[in-house]
């Protein structure tokens, strides 16, 4: 019996047109873009009940280092608590109403069970659903696009990504400096289970999304008009700083998402892609399972090669399950553009550069295509968000948020990708990934299936020719009618103790793999705000779960879930 990750979520559920400034846009437009920062302090205070998340030594009387975060508004000593248990205060933490210290292995749950403790995290660098949080060894924006990818050549010869639109597919995106110069990030759907709170609708209260779009688009508000190499020294940009977000939210507060959302989600991409003015030309996809079927059933690879096949160009995280570990689905699709992670040590020089140890490299069969900077990289912190909470060692500033992962390196990548297609409005998907790879460098002493074609240099690509149409390796492709509990691998939502599994998504709706492929080829999986035969629009979703829980009645908040699918 294969292994099963169970997943709950939290957050109420529902989906909702709404802007986050009060617009309202219909469907099948993107609700009006951001003018001003709004980050809500119920936001802010909610994403303080957080999860315990205890280490297991494996001694109990050793002694660990914590960060314990007290509960706002309670009045305990929390200090006094450490001391008591036998602990000490290293640090006082006022950002998180916290406490750096080191405590006995033993004392830990006694101290996670204390009513006025929302959590105790082990310091230092730690995981967090996938991704990696250090503040040391950090690599600055501007180090990635000038000393590594060279991006600053795309933007000193004019082409900065304007005009160009991304689609993140992701946990949101949240209004902080950086992303908030008008017509930056626009809303499509929240598809997530958060989506019916008004203080949680479309912002990111995990913090994956708003550092992945500051990474690809980031411009601070003070930056000139001309962007330049010498204005990245100066100022936060992203790699593709003129690019706009499209911003598409499928998962919660600790990265908490389904197959049938993010397949949703890639639907209404495609079948919106020029809307209302918008140009989506490139999907950032940061999401993948242990999908026990071929690419060639598989439904999440059959609705990115629909965007493929539409002129989108998509980018999709290897995962972060190690060197020896296959791509995660959808990235084991051939078609998209598969990015594992390099570690670049901020110079230009080659000869230190390498492939980060948790990142994962595929098979002889099917492996990364390229590799970018994926490590220690500092982008925008999501205030309140749990990647903040969690990693208070990790922010600097105040504002920025160290991050490391295949996440990080596939946004690069989608940032590059919107460079090349603003510089040659004409290219095709399957055209800029044979230039990225065409004109990567090989990293000295890293295998094929770790690298790809190498890491990515735009400096080089903005000089070459746009390789041929012809040259484009043909592929068998995806007929989507495979197994949708397949496609989820070990990653299953659970809800009062139900779990999520079988042919059906988060409505309880059936599903038929053959029905919605024709129905996704033709581009009509969306009709007006129904997908699948559900009403997914709208200030609640009508109908139950597939716990058979009302969707309006239910409560979503809960334990945490493994949030691995990110990353």
């Amino acid at each position: 019996m294969r292994r099963r990750r169970t997943m709950k979520h939290t957050g109420r559920a529902g989906v909702s047109w709404d802007g986050p400034l009060g617009h309202r846009a219909t469907i099948g437009r993107a609700a009006v873009s951001w003018t001003a920062p709004r980050v809500s302090s119920a936001l802010f205070a909610l994403l303080l009940a957080l999860t315990v998340l205890a280490p297991t030594p494996s001694l109990a009387d050793d002694t660990v280092d914590v960060i314990v975060q007290q509960i706002p508004g309670t009045s305990t000593n929390v200090a006094a608590l450490i001391e008591d248990l036998g602990g000490s205060v290293t640090g006082e933490l006022r950002i998180i109403d916290g406490y750096a210290a080191e405590l006995p292995a033993s004392a830990i749950d006694r101290l996670s069970a204390d009513p006025a403790i929302a959590s105790v995290t082990p310091d230092g660098t730690v995981e967090l659903t996938g991704w990696h949080f250090a503040a040391d060894d950090q690599e600055s924006l501007a180090s990635v696009a000038d000393k590594v990818t060279n991006a600053d050549q795309f933007w000193n010869n004019g082409y900065t990504g304007a005009g160009v639109d991304i689609a993140l597919i992701d946990s949101g995106v949240s209004p902080v400096d950086g992303l908030t110069l008008p017509n930056k990030v626009v809303n499509g759907p929240d598809l997530s289970f958060e989506s019916q709170d008004p203080d949680l609708r479309y912002l990111d209260s995990f913090g994956h999304g708003t550092h992945l779009a500051g990474i690809m688009a980031g411009q601070s508000d003070s930056t000139p008009a001309k962007i330049s190499t010498k204005e990245a020294k100066r100022h936060f940009l992203g790699i593709a700083p003129d690019a706009r977000i499209v911003n598409v939210k499928v998962a919660t507060r600790n990265g908490a998402t389904d197959v049938s959302q993010v397949i949703a989600a890639i639907d209404w991409v495609v079948q919106h892609r020029d809307d209302n003015g918008m140009n989506i030309r490139v999907i950032n996809l940061s999401f993948g399972t242990d999908s026990t079927q071929s690419y060639y059933l598989d439904p999440l690879a059959f609705a990115v090669e629909q965007a493929w096949n539409r002129g989108i160009v998509v980018v999709v995280a290897a995962g972060n399950d190690g060197n020896s570990s296959a791509l995660r689905n959808p990235a084991s699709d051939p078609f998209v553009i598969a990015v594992g992670a390099a570690a670049v040590n901020g110079s230009e020089r080659t000869n230190d550069d390498s492939i980060p140890k948790f990142s994962s490299c595929g098979t002889n069969q099917r492996h990364v295509d390229v590799v970018a900077p994926g490590r220690s990289i500092v982008s925008l912190l999501a205030p309140g968000s749990a990647a903040s909470v969690d990693h208070p060692e990790a922010i600097i500033d105040g504002k920025y948020l160290v991050g490391s992962g295949t996440s990080q390196a596939a946004a690069v990548v989608s940032g590059a990708a919107a460079l090349i297609i603003d510089q040659r409005p004409g290219i095709t998907p399957d055209q800029v990934k044979a230039l990225l790879m065409t004109t990567a460098s090989k990293i000295r002493g890293e295998s094929s299936n770790c690298q790809g074609a190498g890491l990515i240099s735009l400096g080089d690509a903005v000089h070459a020719s746009t390789p041929s149409k012809d040259q484009s390796v043909q592929y068998k492709p995806s007929q989507g009618t495979g197994s949708l509990e397949a496609s989820r691998g070990s990653f299953n939502l659970s809800h009062d103790g139900v779990t999520l599994e079988g042919e059906q998504d988060i409505m309880g709706t059936a599903w038929d793999g053959a029905s919605w492929s024709s129905l996704s080829a033709a581009g009509a999986s969306w009709s007006g705000g129904d997908w699948n035969g559900a009403s997914w629009s709208g200030a609640s979703w009508s109908g139950a779960s597939w716990s058979g829980a009302s969707w309006s009645g239910a409560s979503w908040s809960g334990a945490s879930w493994s949030g691995e699918v990110w990353g």
